[in-house]
């Protein structure tokens, strides 16, 4: 089997250029309503939001079967190297509980193979019974890891399929400020969802005040719709209520919908304590550079956003103050300085600094992969090599760095081995690096991988390695070994280098 590129996903969705232009607020949120409504007879605060349901709409598109819809992906099999057949035999159930059930925040070595797994096109689980059910897994994982933009697009390359896609379509499409489609086909065809919220909001979108207005007053009478929506949605409509009504408490658990309700009102929410996937909404141009920092940093930290938008944002302009984020951007900015003007007394004294806010936030893969290039090759003074020399293993360039390694020392000899894919024993210096050297020892995966395996269960094989490495056990060695074993057995070579040099180099209790 070939090796599984872990930077697809950031080919895929991330930015070529080092900085990135914000994108236009949403022009719409400025427009004057030209319908009233009757404010809500009265609040009940904190009620559930109302769920969303059935299909979703593609334009141009013919309905396809529950197969289709499962398998739908944006990696082919070709790119991943990865069989159709990853799923087929494994127990639709067991693989909802494992995805459901992934680390909030793993490895970024794992994460990035979460997202080749989570991408791919391959068959589903044969035995089951909802439609599309193993896609709206994938999309709940994702959404989990803040990952809106590939999440939307699976959606969108679905078309128009049985089951409960629409919500998560329109969901989705609220976050990234592109709501226009989910809303112009809901307009078309009402039937693709049964959630009045939605209906109100999408006639008002695409300017029929007056209907909107119209579903409003009746969803009021009938009580179909919960308080809290029942307030946000009167506001929206009529901005002249705002002097009479009070708005709503904030809900515990909130939705899109209501996020950007609260926004449309001129009370826009912080989302550093909302679920990862709002944090999309602080990239849409609409909030100020230090929200759209913050936002960054957290989706970059699970691979949501490629480290090149980040850093782009981080040199974007100059820091408005001190202190906080202010002192990373300070940091890196002083660093891309000195970098790129070869000073390198300037670089040894300002990468130290750019490290130590970069392991603040646990990006320092992130901050790897877009300087270790950059510091390849230089001659750096002593003080710096080494810290240089364990970014550059962290970096994807980590193959050059143990080519250009010429040091005897023992731990820097055992982890230009470890980059090699050939550590050794007589290195390892702790019980984490024998378990590491086993690992990659190995002739064959631990017999319950194996078991899978040869059950044609590789997706699931996979996914319980990757579990092992990122959530080992109390006896976690062994878990280590096996994990990397078996990685290394279906041809993720790469993974478990990059995943290994990961455990060692990070700042992580393992």
């Amino acid at each position: 089997m070939k090796r599984i590129s872990a930077a697809l996903f950031s080919i895929l969705f991330g930015t070529a250029s080092f900085a990135q232009e914000p994108l236009s607020a949403i022009e719409w949120l400025n427009q004057t309503a030209t319908a009233t409504v009757s404010p809500p007879e009265s609040v009940i605060l904190n009620a559930p939001p109302v769920a969303s349901a059935v299909t979703i709409p593609q334009v141009q598109v013919t309905t396809l079967d529950r197969q289709r819809a499962d398998a739908v992906g944006l990696l082919p099999s070709h790119s991943t190297g990865l069989p159709v057949s990853l799923w087929s035999n494994s127990n639709a159930a067991d693989l909802q509980r494992r995805f459901l059930n992934l680390s909030p925040e793993p490895l970024p070595a794992i994460q990035a193979l979460y997202y080749t797994l989570l991408l791919a096109e391959a068959d589903p689980p044969v035995d089951l019974t909802t439609d599309a059910e193993f896609l709206l897994t994938r999309l709940l994982a994702l959404r989990q890891f803040g990952a809106v933009e590939p999440a939307l697009a699976l959606v969108e390359a679905a078309g128009l399929v049985p089951g409960n896609l629409f919500g998560h379509w329109f969901d989705l499409s609220l976050l990234t400020g592109q709501e226009d489609r989910p809303c112009a086909a809901l307009e078309r065809r009402p039937h693709l969802s049964s959630d009045l919220s939605a209906r109100i909001f999408c006639s008002a979108r695409t300017g029929d005040w007056e209907k909107a207005a119209l579903i409003y007053d009746s969803a009021v009478a009938l009580d179909a719709i919960d308080a809290t929506d029942q307030t946000l949605l009167a506001l929206f409509l009529d901005p002249d209520l705002i002097d009479t009504v009070p708005p709503p408490d904030i809900p515990k658990t909130i939705s899109p919908l209501e996020f950007r309700l609260f926004e449309a009102m001129g009370t826009p929410l912080q989302t550093h304590n909302l679920p990862k996937s709002f944090a999309h909404a602080d990239l849409r141009g609409t909030a100020g550079w230090k929200a759209e920092l913050e936002a960054a940093e957290r989706l970059a930290r699970t691979g949501a956003l490629p480290a090149s938008q980040l850093f782009g944002l981080y040199t974007a302009r100059k820091p408005a103050a001190s202190g906080g984020i202010w002192d990373r951007v300070a940091a890196i900015q002083a660093l891309d300085a000195a970098l790129s003007q070869g000073d390198l007394p300037a670089v040894a004294k300002g990468l130290p600094v750019a490290w130590a806010a970069m392991r603040s936030r646990r990006l320092e893969v992130p901050f790897a992969d877009v300087f270790g290039p950059r510091l390849m090759g230089l001659e750096l003074p002593n003080e710096v090599t080494e810290l240089a020399f364990r970014i550059l293993l962290l970096s994807s360039s980590y193959g050059a760095a143990a080519k250009e390694q010429q040091s005897e020392e023992r731990t820097r000899r055992y982890l230009a081995d470890l980059a090699r894919g050939q550590p050794k024993l007589d290195d390892a210096q702790s019980s984490l690096e024998e378990a590491i050297v086993r690992g990659f020892m190995a002739t064959e995966p631990p017999s319950a991988q194996k078991t899978l395996l040869d059950n044609g269960r590789l997706g699931e094989a996979i996914l319980g390695a990757a579990a092992q490495l990122d959530q080992p056990s109390e006896s976690g060695r062994d878990d280590i070994s096996g994990a990397i074993a078996t990685l290394r057995a279906v041809g993720l070579e790469e993974t478990a280098r990059r995943a290994a040099l990961q455990l060692l180099l990070l700042d992580i209790r393992r």
